[in-house]
């Protein structure tokens, strides 16, 4: 391996340190602080070294890897949301009892398997991404073991992710079959989808990343987790996590060029267009905000799934400014919903938050500020990444597709206002906020509603650098 191969693969190198360094001060000294010291140090010096990775790409890193901008953009989603995460958390374990170290090289080993995911271009990276995010969350989820719930969603995502991965080498082992190859530049340069066994094999690997995104209909663990899970869990579950398996998704197809394939097109367009009324349509019935979010969540992957069927380079710059609100926003409402929970419960309830605005105006404008975005409200970085989808769209002449976004949009907006209402309803005499809320989360929120705004406001920075990478990666 050459020094330049080193310099492109800095931040995973470091990434992986952090995880064993972490890992051996915990078997010498357990200190929650330390341990959070060291895991925000060790993301904040892997994204310190993104400019020293960017000086040598693109890099083929041995069949497994491609380090290139596209990699790289997507890797600095994962570790900025990763640190946010982890600041989070460390007022939230803080008031659990038991052991919490474990929890930050779960975390970091979540992050690198994240990190895999975005540059995969082989077969093994792929899985071995998939494994390293999958098994780190079963325990994530599961963390709080003196939650019922938190068990039982430790549980249904083992069993869940086993299958899906089952599918994906099964799936794998199909299209080697045929092909002869598990590099995607390959297998996407060969004479096309045409033999069934190669089908099978495609639409196989698309169930399993179907349960990994939480689309339809694959999606029925998603409520259940995101309420179980502790809340930071759900947070990089809903970020992180189907962020990695989202930009793997649209770098092998859009290699693959669906629209070439009417088959492969029809099913990322009745999954796409499933996803949006089924998450809309359920979430007007729930109660609890997790599962609120989870429904939402379900429905923003059907709408990031039209850039995949519109393709091309409009599409890949529309899907990663539409990730980068999406992380903001849906890093910012799990943040409220952590920096509110208490001891015995998260805050999940939607009673939890009547009155806030009264109570803690701070923490209720943050939130009504994430809500707005992911309705799709303008003057925020949620309305500007449904424009930008829906000009994907249009540009692909999927106008089908387009106004059914337009119609689930109009739809969403009446359970984002159910928060909002409860948000500003008189307080509760009985509520109890006497708590003060730590320094950590309150600087990552306010850190996140500065970008919620910015980007509404004035989004040409972060699309031209958008642009970039994805022409780079393209290119």
């Amino acid at each position: 391996m050459t020094i330049a191969d080193l310099a492109a693969l800095a931040p995973y190198i470091i990434l992986a340190i952090t995880a064993v360094v972490v890992m051996l001060v915990i078997a010498f000294r357990r200190s929650h602080k330390l341990t959070v010291i060291l895991t925000l140090s060790g993301f904040a010096l892997s994204a310190a070294s993104f400019p020293v990775a960017a000086c040598v790409l693109p890099r083929q890193v041995t069949p497994l890897l491609v380090i290139d901008l596209y990699a790289l953009f997507y890797g600095g989603l994962i570790v900025a949301a990763s640190f946010a995460v982890a600041a989070l958390s460390y007022s939230y374990l803080d008031k659990q009892q038991g052991h919490k170290e474990e929890f930050y090289l779960l975390l970091i080993i979540a992050a690198l398997g994240c990190f895999v995911l975005a540059a995969a271009a082989h077969f093994a990276s792929f899985f071995l991404g998939i494994e390293l995010l999958s098994v780190s969350l079963y325990a994530l989820s599961a963390y709080l073991r003196h939650s019922d719930r938190g068990v039982e969603a430790g549980v249904k995502y083992l069993i869940l992710a086993a299958v899906s991965s089952a599918f994906i080498l099964f799936g794998m082992a199909l299209v080697y079959a045929e092909t002869g190859s598990m590099q995607f530049n390959t297998i996407a340069s060969g004479a096309g989808i045409h033999g069934p066994i190669l089908l099978a094999g495609i639409c196989m690997i698309l169930v399993g990343l179907g349960f990994k995104l939480a689309v339809v209909p694959f999606h029925m663990w998603t409520p259940d987790v995101y309420q179980g899970a502790p809340a930071p869990v759900t947070a990089f579950i809903a970020t992180a996590s189907k962020g990695a398996v989202f930009a793997l998704l649209f770098r092998y197809f859009t290699l693959l060029d669906i629209r070439a394939h009417p088959g492969l097109f029809a099913i990322f367009t009745l999954s796409a267009i499933s996803s949006m009324f089924a998450g809309n349509l359920l979430a007007l019935f729930q109660n609890n905000v997790k599962r609120i979010l989870a429904y939402s969540s379900i429905s923003h992957l059907g709408y990031l799934l039209v850039t995949v069927l519109a393709s091309g380079p409009l599409a890949a710059a529309a899907a990663a400014f539409y990730l980068t609100a999406y992380f903001i926003t849906t890093l910012g409402a799990f943040g409220v919903v952590t920096l509110l929970s208490e001891k015995a419960r998260d805050a999940d309830n939607l009673d939890d938050y009547q009155g806030l605005a009264w109570t803690r105006p701070g923490l209720a404008a943050v939130f009504t500020a994430m809500l707005f975005s992911l309705a799709g409200i303008p003057l925020t970085a949620g309305f500007v990444g449904k424009f930008y989808v829906m000009a994907a769209g249009v540009h692909s002449a999927l106008w089908l597709v387009v106004i059914i976004m337009i119609i689930n949009s109009v739809i969403g907006l009446f359970y984002y206002l159910r928060i909002v209402v409860a948000i500003f309803s008189p307080a509760k005499t009985e509520q109890a906020l006497a708590h003060r809320l730590s320094l950590s989360g309150g600087t990552v929120l306010a850190a996140l509603f500065t970008l919620l705004v910015w980007f509404g406001l004035y989004p040409g920075p972060v699309i031209e650098i958008i642009k970039h990478a994805i022409h780079f990666s393209r290119g």
